[in-house]
């Protein structure tokens, strides 16, 4: 019996959940990647599922949207997930990993299967799509430039762009631990997952005037694009920068907000607090949050080394920029991924206008579904809108939508959060947010295992996620 055989293109968040997808339900992979032979700005590694940017997956609470859509995936039996459990480390309320312990669970799982055969090399133009040889392209924010180009003639507009901004990892053992302290906002988690650099209003003054002075890479264009003259910032990984630049106080309000945290030698709320968050299991490496920045270099070193408890700070990676393109997925995609016109070939991840490490990962996990589907001769299937996964793919598939623009996961997006009609409670009650998004939650979870026990495709049908059972080669999961 000839096993069935898609493509894949691209070895990231996305096309590794894709091809676990295709896997676990007995389809042959032929996974591209292009590094090492080509590498990107942002890339250190091989690796797949390489995290370039943060160390963080957000937020782990079902209150919290990008929460829930973890909790789907798992549903749905995430490779990325299961790796992210594996490779977690504390970070209080939010779910964050060593990432270098993440990406090779990923690679040793993906590259040692025997249904999958992994070419390296980059590919350049999009390969020929079937419903019997379906091809997912998930080559991320960073497409080469000629398969940019390729995707920008197929979709029939200019590829759209912004710039993303990437934040400084320090080495634990160069940080002055008398001038910092440990504590989570609000303590959550262990309570003392973060380190805290509090600073007084003079202190967060001189750090606001260092940054407006600081000389920074040239225009959005030096960031290195083909496609536009100018790129815009995404909100969601803003430089800081860009943030100064909409106020004084824009950052105390935002990634410095001092809200939920207490300087233990003061016992009083600072004026602002800078927060590193562990980055590698061992505590060795801890990440600046929200400090992404397009300072020139030296730049870096000097603003940074006159924080508190940094004086002597060791940079294992200084905060820089990039291109990320994505497409103007409204004009061409079906909720299914699929692209409209052209059966057997699917879109996923940041590509296509998701914003996010989880949401990359949906869009691999949707793409991956729908392509074993169509291989066996099954019609592609739009997951539940009552989900957050269902819900992003609508939002980037909806053709009414004119200013396409990335976005990460949201209750906002959520038909069943914006109209409770569904699951009503009495008028007369007030209902909290958090007990609306609660019950958003549990229609979503009640939603999408549903979809799955009455499809083709159920959870049953899965292989366990053991290493063991993830070599298997038999086809009786169809």
């Amino acid at each position: 019996m000839t096993i069935p055989r898609a493509t894949v293109i691209g070895a990231g968040l996305a096309g590794s959940e894709a091809t676990s997808q295709l896997v676990r339900r007995g389809i042959a992979v032929d996974l591209h990647e292009m590094r090492p032979t080509v590498m990107t700005k942002a890339h250190r590694t091989e690796k797949f599922a390489e995290l370039v940017c943060s160390n963080s997956f957000r937020g782990a609470d079902l209150t919290n949207a990008v929460g829930l859509l973890k909790e789907e995936l798992r549903i749905a039996q995430s490779l990325i997930m299961e790796s992210a459990e594996h490779s977690k480390v504390p970070a209080g309320g939010a779910l964050a990993v060593d990432r270098d312990v993440f990406s090779n669970f990923i690679d040793e799982r993906l590259r040692n299967h025997p249904l999958v055969t992994l070419h390296a090399g980059e590919i350049k133009t999009i390969p020929e799509a079937t419903r019997d040889h379906p091809v997912i392209i998930a080559t991320g924010p960073l497409t080469g430039h000629s398969l940019a180009l390729e995707l920008q003639r197929l979709v029939g507009s200019g590829n759209l762009a912004f710039f993303d901004a990437i934040s400084p990892i320090i080495a634990g053992d160069s940080i002055d631990f008398e001038k910092v302290f440990r504590q989570s906002r609000y303590d959550k988690g262990d309570g003392d997952d973060y380190l805290n650099i509090p600073l007084s209003e003079e202190g967060y003054n001189e750090f606001i005037s260092a940054i407006e002075a600081g000389e920074k890479f040239g225009g959005h264009a030096e960031v290195e694009s083909d496609f536009v003259a100018d790129l815009r910032p995404f909100e969601g990984c803003m430089p800081i920068e860009e943030m100064v630049e909409r106020g004084r106080e824009t950052l105390r309000f935002g990634p410095l907000k001092p809200v939920g945290i207490t300087d233990p030698k003061t016992g009083q709320q600072p004026h602002a607090v800078i927060q590193l968050r562990q980055d590698n299991l061992e505590g060795t490496l801890w990440s600046m949050v929200g400090m992404q920045t397009r300072l020139k270099h030296p730049e870096q070193l000097r603003i940074f080394r006159s924080l508190p408890g940094l004086e002597n700070a060791e940079f294992v990676r200084l905060g820089t920029v990039h291109r990320n393109t994505f497409i103007d997925s409204p004009k061409c995609l079906n909720p299914t991924l699929e692209f409209r016109g052209r059966p057997g070939l699917f879109m996923a991840g940041q590509i296509t206008g998701v914003e996010g490490y989880v949401e990359s990962t949906a869009g691999g996990l949707v793409a991956g579904v729908n392509a074993a589907r169509v291989i066996t001769g099954l019609e592609p299937i739009a997951f539940p809108k009552e989900s957050a996964i269902g819900s992003l793919m609508n939002y980037i598939s909806d053709t009414t939508r004119k200013q396409f623009q990335p976005m990460n996961i949201s209750f906002g997006l959520m038909p069943s959060y914006i109209d409770s009609g569904s699951a009503p409670v009495k008028r007369s009650k007030r209902v909290s947010k958090s007990e609306k998004r609660m019950q958003t939650a549990d229609r979503a979870i009640q939603a999408l295992r549903q979809f799955f026990d009455t499809n083709e495709f159920s959870r049953s049908s899965l292989m366990e996620g053991t290493a063991e059972n993830f070599e298997r080669t038999d086809s009786s999961v169809l």
